[in-house]
């Protein structure tokens, strides 16, 4: 009896996240809008939210008690843990329809992607 009871605890054991030879994916999380610091740079004073929505995409938050402020947040996670350096909040503020301040941090623009030399280049057909 006490060895199918030892055999069951290791078993159970086996099971838990506090295993060094967990070996499981874990999976990389994007939450939010991903709001670059180019397009922050293009919106002007006086710019209507549909414009805004345009350069930025809908924002994450919509508070219903502040209507004319407009939330974009964003964070990464990876390997289960929330990585700080990617945790930004960009903040909209309108007065009725128009664009009056921007508040808060945008992402870096993304790397460059790089041509895979060994591909062929496509060519754009010309009439």
């Amino acid at each position: 009896m006490r060895a199918l009871i030892f055999a069951a605890v290791i078993a159970v054991a086996g099971c838990s996240s506090m295993n060094p030879l967990d070996w499981s994916h874990r999976v990389e999380v994007q939450q939010g809008n991903y709001v670059t610091q180019d397009a922050v740079a293009k919106l002007k004073p006086g710019m209507t939210r549909a414009q805004v929505r345009f350069l930025l995409g809908t924002p994450l938050l919509t508070d219903p008690f502040h209507a004319d402020r407009w939330d974009y947040k964003y964070s990464d996670a990876k390997g289960g843990k929330v990585d700080p350096s990617t945790d930004k909040l960009l903040t909209i503020h309108f007065k009725g329809d128009a664009l009056d301040r921007v508040e808060g941090n945008a992402q870096p623009a993304p790397p460059a992607k790089q041509l895979d030399a060994s591909a062929p280049a496509q060519e754009a057909k010309k009439p």
